[in-house]
C-alpha cells in the first residue's frame, strides 16, 4: 500500500512539474535554443538596435526592411510577458551587447490578469540587470498597444503605459516609447484596418505606425 501511495505522489509530482514548465518561461525553451543555433552560424554585429519581446516583435520578421539605415536584430518570442524576458535575459539580450533595446512586453501581462505593480517589479529587475551587464546599453520600454480583441482591457494598459513613461523618466539611459496614441483615430478608438484577421496581432499598416514612432529612437 505504501508502495502504491509513493508510486501515486511521484506520479502526480511529475505532472505537476510538467505543467508547471509547460506555464512558465520554459515554454519558450524551444524558440530560445532555435535562436542561440543561428548565432552559431551568424553572430549579429555587436552594437545594433535590439528588438525582444512578445508576439509583434516575433512576427515583425521583416522589421530590418523598415530600419534599413540601422543594424537591428528580432529576437522576439510570442507570447511571453516581463517575466519571460527576465528569465531569459541572460540568453537573448546581454550576449548581443546591443547599444540599445527595445522592449515590448506587457501586452500578454494584463491578458493574463497581472496587475501594473506585479509587473513593474519584474521591469525594475530587468533594467537592474541590463545596466549591471550592460552599463553602456541604452533601453526603450515600449507601450503595451491598444488592440480590437482586448480593447476592453484598455484602462488596464494605459495604467501600465503611465506606469512604465514615469519609470523611464526616473532612470537614465531609458525612454518611454508611445505607440499607444499614435494607434487611435480622432474619436480615440483604435485604428480598425492595422490588424490581422484575429484582431490582436498587427498587419503591415499597424508596423508603418511603428516603424514612424520608433525610428527617432533608433541608434546609429
Amino acid at each position: 500500500m505504501k508502495n502504491l501511495i509513493h508510486t501515486l505522489f511521484v506520479f502526480v509530482f511529475a505532472i505537476s512539474s510538467l505543467q508547471a514548465q509547460e506555464q512558465g518561461p520554459q515554454r519558450f525553451e524551444k524558440t530560445i535554443l532555435e535562436y542561440e543555433e543561428a548565432d552559431k552560424a551568424d553572430f549579429p554585429a555587436k552594437g545594433a538596435n535590439l528588438f525582444v519581446g512578445s508576439s509583434s516583435i516575433r512576427i515583425w520578421q521583416d522589421i530590418a526592411d523598415y530600419f534599413p539605415e540601422h543594424e537591428v536584430i528580432n529576437r522576439g518570442f510570442g507570447g511571453s510577458m516581463y517575466s519571460d524576458l527576465k528569465y531569459y535575459l541572460d540568453r537573448i539580450v546581454i550576449p548581443y551587447e546591443p547599444a540599445k533595446i527595445f522592449i515590448y512586453e506587457g501586452d500578454n501581462d494584463i491578458a493574463k490578469g497581472k496587475d501594473t505593480k506585479t509587473i513593474m517589479k519584474d521591469v525594475k529587475k530587468i533594467r537592474k540587470t541590463i545596466k549591471k551587464k550592460l552599463p553602456n546599453t541604452e533601453v526603450a520600454l515600449i507601450a503595451a498597444k491598444p488592440s480590437v480583441a482586448r480593447w476592453e482591457l484598455g484602462d488596464k494598459y494605459l495604467e501600465l503605459n503611465e506606469a512604465l513613461e514615469l519609470f523611464a523618466c526616473r532612470n537614465e539611459k531609458t525612454e518611454y516609447v508611445d505607440v499607444w496614441y499614435p494607434a487611435l483615430d480622432e474619436n480615440g478608438m483604435v485604428f480598425t484596418n492595422i490588424f490581422r484577421e484575429d484582431n490582436l496581432h498587427m498587419n503591415a499598416e499597424g508596423y508603418k505606425i511603428w516603424q514612424k514612432v520608433i525610428l527617432p529612437y533608433l541608434v546609429k
